[in-house]
Order: C-alpha cells, then structure tokens, then sequence
C-alpha cells in the first residue's frame, strides 16, 4: 500500500491532466489539449501558492529538455539576496576556464569586507587564508558572506560579475553590489567610516526603527523598489539553464558547481522541503527581511531536469509562509513534470 503522501501526490499529479482550466501562460513546443490542461492546472496551483502572502510571489519553472516554461509573474523583478551568489561563482568559475586561477589558488580572507555573517567571525584575526574551493563551498552552502565578498573582489567586482551574465546571454539579471553593499541598501543605512558592525549598530541607535524593522521581519518597501541586485525568476532560470546545459562552463567546472550547490545547507523548508527523498536537487537560497528566496536545478527519476526560481518579496506573513510558498511551488512543478510525457526537443 502506498503512504498517504504518496497516494495524495499521485493524485494531485494525475488530476494535472484531467481536470479543465483556463489558458494557461507557457512557453515551449506546442502542446495537446490534454497536456495544456496539465499547464493550466500548474498555472493555477501557482497561483493560488501566490496568494498565500500579502507580498509579491514570483514562480518560474524550466523544463530543460523541451524549453517548456510556466511562470507567474515570472517578469517581474525581485531583489536576489543571496541568489546572486550562484552568478559570482559562475565569473570565479569561468576565470578558472580561463586560466587565471584553480580550485587551489588560496586567497586572503581581507578583513576590510568582512560583513554580517561569515567565516570572519571564525577567524577574526590577519592571516587566514583559504583556497577558491573553500570559498566556494562556505558562499554556495553555508551562504557566507565574507567568502563571498572576497569572492567578488577576486571576480573583478560586481561589474564583472554582471558582464558575465549578460555574455553568456542572460537578460533580467543584474549585479550591482558585493554583499556588504547589498545589506546597506536591504537595511537603509549608509557605509560609514567604521566597521560593517559599527555601522549597522550605530544606525540602529539613531533610529530604532531599523532595529525594529530588523527584529519583526518587516520588509523594506524602498529597497524592494530598487532595481539594483535583482532578477526575474524566468532571467534566473535562464542562468541555472546555461549552467546545467554546459553553455556557460567547460564540463568539469560546470560539475564542480552543481556538486557545491547540491551540497547546499540552507534552505530545507524551502524548495527540499516537499521532493520525496533522494531527489537530487542543486540550489541556492536568499534571505532578507520580508523577503526570501530559493532557485535550484532539480533531476527527476528518468533523469529529465527542470530548473525553478521562486521569490518572495514584500512580505509580512514570515519565514515559515514564505518557506511553504518555495516548497509546495516545488512539489507541484515536481509532480506535473514527472506526469508529463516527454517532450524533449527534437
């Protein structure tokens, strides 16, 4: 006898097809009735996971074989958080391509961009060091910050990150900021001339609003406006996409990635939370107040792979509605992909 999970998730898969609904929005090899009423019931299973925040929901999902694609508000800018992360070391990985550098290659761990939350509070004192794998590792599963601010400097900055993305084709996606730049703006307090953590503390003294937004989880609704640091979740899956598709990366780097990235600690309730167990999934979340987010390749049982972004922005409900919301958006993509025929590109 099946579990009841399963027995429920069996259902709901196969009611994919069944029942009829609406048009739905999807891009991809054209489709038969019964498959487009599978698109339109996901659409609708989006949106109705849209609603479960008083904030904005952005959904895409990429089946990588045939192009196929559904989304909602999948045009809609959000701010990445930490996803950006996956496009710094997509630029760390191209230079190793290149030439300019190894796994191996041990980089400073420069006390001047130690920001909130990192490997700095580790080791606190001048002299630490660590390689590029290291980096990685602590940036792409542990979400560090100070691993990921040396890695941006190593990058060529921000701006070099960005021309990455934009030359292997991706629209929609900017990065304008190392992650100490970024947590300014998320907090609205302006660099002053001490430390990251002399900064925040004094700013939260001058206005305890700061400290009370910070504490209540409440978003900041001019930082969610701001263009900077932000992608579309269709942009997003179009970076994970070239990533899986080895049009961004030689062969081993591009395993490299993926293999850090299903390592990937943060984030179970998130886009894990509801995949029956064993799948195989490389992701990589984001975090901010009011805000969260998740994006990630996931390999279903035949071996097909679909790529999925969700955000979640302007929030007010909390981390545990905004982790279900990236969760059952993940079952539901899981389920109607593994139900659906295949249709690979010719």
């Amino acid at each position: 006898m099946l579990p009841l999970r399963t027995f429920f998730g069996l259902a709901a898969a196969f009611g994919l097809f069944l029942a009829p609904l609406p048009a739905a929005d999807a891009f991809g090899p054209p489709v038969n009735p019964v498959q487009q009423g599978a698109q339109h019931r996901l659409i609708a299973e989006l949106e109705r996971f849209t609603k479960l925040s008083d904030g904005t929901v952005g959904i895409a999902v990429r089946d990588l074989s045939s192009g196929e694609e559904l989304a909602v508000n999948g045009d809609t800018l959000f701010p990445m958080a930490s996803t950006y992360k996956v496009a710094v070391a997509g630029r760390i990985f191209s230079l190793i391509d290149a030439g300019q550098m190894t796994l191996d290659t041990m980089l400073p761990l420069d006390p001047a961009l130690v920001s909130e939350g990192g490997v700095a509070d580790l080791l606190p004192h001048p002299g630490a060091a660590l390689s590029v794998h290291n980096f990685l590792e602590l940036m792409l599963t542990r979400s560090d910050n100070n691993a990921t601010d040396v890695l941006v400097a190593r990058a060529g900055g921000p701006q070099a990150v960005n021309a990455w993305v934009h030359g292997i084709g991706v629209k929609g996606l900017r990065v304008d900021s190392n992650t100490a730049g970024l947590l300014y703006r998320a907090m609205g307090i302006a660099p002053g001339s001490g430390s990251f953590h002399q900064n925040v503390e004094a700013a939260m003294e001058a206005d305890a609003s700061l400290r009370e937004r910070d504490a209540r989880d409440l978003p900041n609704m001019t930082f969610a406006q701001d263009p900077r640091d932000t992608a579309t979740p269709r942009a997003m899956n179009q970076l994970l996409s070239a990533i899986q598709l080895g049009k961004a990366l030689k062969p081993a780097s591009t395993a490299a990635l993926l293999a850090i990235m299903e390592r990937c600690r943060t984030g179970q309730g998130r886009l894990p939370a509801m995949l029956p167990p064993g799948t195989r999934l490389a992701h990589k979340t984001g975090s901010l107040n009011g805000l969260g987010n998740d994006v990630g390749i996931v390999s279903l049982p035949d071996g097909r792979i679909f790529a999925i972004s969700v955000f979640v922005m302007k929030d007010h409900e909390g981390h545990a509605m905004r982790d279900r919301i990236m969760a059952e958006a993940a079952r539901a993509a899981y389920d109607y992909f593994l139900f659906a025929p295949d249709r690979r590109a010719a």
